[in-house]
C-alpha cells in the first residue's frame, strides 16, 4: 500500500505563490505517473498537472500553463506543484495523484486546501 502526503496549501492573496509537496509512504519504482489534480465547490476533480517518473511527458490544464510548475524528485519519491500568480479562480482541494503502472492502480493524497482571495 502506498501513502501520498501532501502538505503546503493554504490562503494567499491573489498575485501570490504556494509550493504544494507529496510525498509517497515508500519508494516507487518503475514506470509511474505522478500529479496533481484540484476540485473546486459544485465542480468535477480536474487534472492540474502530471509528470512521468523519467520526466519525458509533462502536461498542465491549459487554465494554468505560465503559471504552474510541476517537478518531482524521485530520489525522494515527491512532487511539487510550485504556484505563481495564482487567481481566485485557484481556489479549490488540490489532491496529488499516482499512477504506478508495475502495481496497475493509482493512489490519492487526502487533498490540501488552497484558497486564493481577490
Amino acid at each position: 500500500q502506498v501513502q501520498l502526503v501532501e502538505s503546503g496549501g493554504g490562503l494567499v492573496q491573489a498575485g501570490g505563490s504556494l509550493r504544494l509537496s507529496c510525498a509517497a509512504s515508500r519508494s516507487i519504482f518503475g514506470v509511474n505517473t505522478m500529479g496533481w489534480y484540484r476540485q473546486a465547490p459544485g465542480k468535477q476533480r480536474e487534472l492540474v498537472a502530471e509528470i512521468t517518473s523519467g520526466r519525458s511527458t509533462i502536461n498542465y490544464a491549459d487554465s494554468v500553463k505560465g503559471r504552474f510548475t510541476i517537478s518531482r524528485d524521485n530520489a525522494r519519491d515527491t512532487v511539487y506543484l510550485q504556484m505563481n500568480s495564482l487567481k481566485p479562480e485557484d481556489t479549490a482541494v488540490y489532491y496529488c495523484r499516482l499512477l504506478w503502472n508495475v502495481r496497475e492502480r493509482v493512489y490519492w493524497g487526502q487533498g490540501t486546501q488552497v484558497t486564493v482571495s481577490s
